[in-house]
């Protein structure tokens, strides 16, 4: 039959624009991570990030081709350990020329899970629209490994990024069939597959039997916020200080010394800090650091004036924000001003 002279991926091509010529069209931004990871061993937990491409991936789940028109882009091949600010801003760019020139239906972001939770946020803060659903995704076993999760996490991502219920929503995260708001997503369990989990909120919806299904919606993630990148070439400098039972002041000064912009304090319960932290608070906004009170707690939120006095100490309450999240809303909010009153609204709204 004369088909067979052609090329095998021209007639892969040709077959499947043939059958689905109306899907949904979702592009995979891929950064790395164990859902791209080769081990050695199936049984093993060894292995190396980052080392299987994006196209790879997309081949790995067939079935998808029934539900998008799936494409792939290398943005990086990295352990989320090792993500960037850098790599962040590439990502932002990519996504919001993808949304502005209304290349895809829906953005999926395979990415490692140490730092996922910090991409969702940052990304959810400085998108420009949510019109077009992003959705990140990634797995607690390499793809080499015995009952793999990737695979499965990669076609429910896909499906709820195609799913124009996920409009509007901000950015998402699919993990183990539970749909995760970015803003509210955060890493639980350091080896078992139902790693994240958005301890205050639940997850906004669930994806079963090929099906997308929402139950909440989370208001303050669909906040369309002032951090445009396009402009912003050198981001402010945050650090975060871990406080535990009589932890010395020497850190926060040595980051005075070093002229940062601002401090993240992982606090005790509420926020709280000991005598000689406090001290040091105070010569940080004294230098005209920015201080934030978090928590190294991992649920509930710290509350503005209340055990302490942020407006006579000159600090920041986090809101529901952990150390990581906070570090990088006073970082974005460091790109538009320097009011502590502002900073604090920002808090408070995103």
């Amino acid at each position: 039959m004369r088909y067979r002279t052609l090329p095998l991926f021209l007639l892969i091509s040709l077959t499947l624009s043939a059958q689905n010529p109306n899907l949904p069209r979702v592009i995979i931004l891929g950064t790395g991570g164990t859902i791209a990871g080769s081990g050695t061993s199936s049984s093993r937990a060894g292995y190396t990030a980052g080392k299987i491409p994006v196209e790879d991936l997309i081949g790995g789940i067939p079935a998808i081709k029934e539900y998008a028109s799936v494409s792939g882009e290398q943005i990086s091949s990295v352990g989320s350990q090792d993500m960037t600010i850098a790599i962040w801003q590439k990502l932002d760019k990519r996504i919001n020329e993808i949304i502005a020139s209304k290349e895809a239906d829906g953005i999926v972001i395979t990415h490692g899970t140490d730092t996922q939770e910090e991409t969702a946020f940052f990304l959810n803060l400085t998108v420009r629209s949510s019109e077009i659903p992003v959705v990140l995704t990634g797995s607690m076993r390499p793809a080499t490994a015995i009952s793999a999760d990737g695979p499965k996490n990669l076609f429910d991502a896909i499906l709820v990024a195609a799913d124009p219920k996920s409009r509007g929503r901000g950015v998402l995260a699919l993990f183990d069939e539970n749909i995760l708001d970015g803003r509210d997503m955060i890493k639980v369990n350091t080896t078992k597959v139902g790693a994240f989990a958005a301890l205050n909120t639940g997850p906004v919806g669930q994806v079963y039997d090929a099906k997308v299904v929402y139950y909440l919606h989370n208001d303050r993630s669909d906040l369309r916020t002032p951090f445009d990148l396009s402009k912003v070439t050198t981001m402010p400098r945050v650090e975060i200080v871990y406080l535990y039972a009589d932890s010395p002041a020497d850190v926060i000064d040595f980051w005075i010394g070093k002229k940062v912009d601002g401090l993240v304090l992982a606090g005790v319960g509420n926020g709280n800090m000991n005598a000689a932290t406090m001290e040091a608070v105070k010569r940080a906004v004294a230098a005209g650091i920015k201080v934030v009170r978090s928590t190294r707690i991992p649920a509930g939120r710290v509350v503005l004036e209340d055990e302490v006095d942020d407006k006579a100490l000159g600090t920041i309450a986090s809101d529901d924000h952990n150390p990581q999240k906070a570090r990088i809303l006073l970082m974005l909010g460091l790109t538009q001003t320097k009011d502590t009153a502002k900073l604090q609204e920002y808090f408070l709204t995103y």
